[in-house]
């Protein structure tokens, strides 16, 4: 695989992102260790300072000439935008009801299922046998990762919490991919930078119920966490994952961004001190082997040029009225 391909290139950017994601979450529990800092606040203090610094890039870049990507509507912005956010305030209240491995295993595993499926019901995307095979071993792989080194209570209000963010990601995906086949997915910066500001503008007033500002001895650390928060697994994963997720079938982005968890056990073995067990081994094996094998096969097929650049206009097929 060439990563100077655009299928190469577009994979390179969700492994990325994913990896960087897995960091968010050795982030948060330091900050959690080193000050009062709620998960909605943390949230909400995420999206706003990944805002400041798109725009800064934003800012910087337009004094630069270039050719203008396409536009996404205010409407398809704004709906992206309540999608991330959906997709972060269910999941933490998903780990706040169950527990984080339960409702990790519950987002992350619902995901993939309801992005296949709507993939293949709204644009046609076939996994194929060998396909399913590998996100079957993504999940299985998740399993194991989270829930075979420690329990979790289930509690029901929890998971529908976790697969009300599983939805959120879904249609975030989903409208990704429908954008990029369409040659209308826009410019991935702008279109993270609305993510986060929809997300901060909603977040905000929850935040201020938990409680916005931190108390904290640690007041340097809690900043320099913050500032690596919403920078690195947040503007930067974002506008890698909205532009790789644009050219890659929906599915198979969907069992990449499984590195996620891959990434984040990595961390808490090396950094966090956490225990090296025998469940992490073999479910970090199996999950890397169904992200491999998912991005051998994506990009090995040809990449079809945008429906708008397509000179015969082509059969509609069914899409979803976002």
């Amino acid at each position: 695989m060439s990563n100077h391909s655009p299928a190469g290139r577009s994979l390179l950017y969700l492994v990325v992102a994913g990896a960087a994601w897995g960091t968010a979450g050795a982030a948060a529990s330091l900050l959690f260790l080193a000050s009062d800092l709620g998960p909605l606040s943390l949230t909400f203090w995420r999206s706003a300072g990944g805002l400041a610094v798109l725009l800064g890039v934003l800012a910087l870049r337009r004094r630069r000439p270039g050719s203008a990507a396409p536009r996404p509507s205010f409407g398809s912005l704004v709906g992206t935008g309540l999608l991330f956010t959906l997709f972060q305030a269910a999941y933490f209240g998903a780990v706040q009801e169950t527990g984080l491995a339960v409702g990790t295993v519950v987002t992350l595993g619902a995901g993939p299922v309801l992005i296949a499926l709507g993939a293949r019901y709204w644009m046609g995307e076939r996994l194929g046998r060998g396909g399913a095979a590998a996100v079957l071993g993504a999940l299985a792989g998740l399993v194991v990762l989270v829930l075979g080194s420690g329990g979790g209570e289930v509690r029901p209000l929890g998971v529908g919490l976790a697969l009300l963010s599983a939805a959120g990601y879904a249609g975030m995906a989903l409208r990704t991919r429908w954008s990029g086949q369409r040659g209308a997915a826009g410019d991935p910066l702008v279109t993270t930078a609305w993510s986060v500001g929809v997300g901060a503008v909603c977040l905000f007033p929850l935040a201020l119920v938990e409680g916005l500002l931190p108390h904290t001895a640690e007041l340097g650390r809690v900043l320099w966490l913050l500032v690596y928060v919403a920078t690195v697994p947040t503007a930067l994963a974002y506008a890698l994952y909205f532009a790789g997720a644009a050219a890659v079938r929906a599915a198979t982005v969907s069992v990449i961004m499984l590195i996620e968890p891959v990434s984040a056990a990595v961390i808490a073995v090396l950094v966090l001190g956490e225990q090296l067990t025998g469940a992490v081994v073999l479910g970090t094996v199996l999950l890397l082997t169904a992200v491999l094998a998912l991005i051998v096969a994506e990009a090995r097929r040809p990449v079809p040029a945008p429906r708008s650049e397509q000179q015969p206009a082509p059969v509609p097929v069914q899409s979803a009225a976002r």
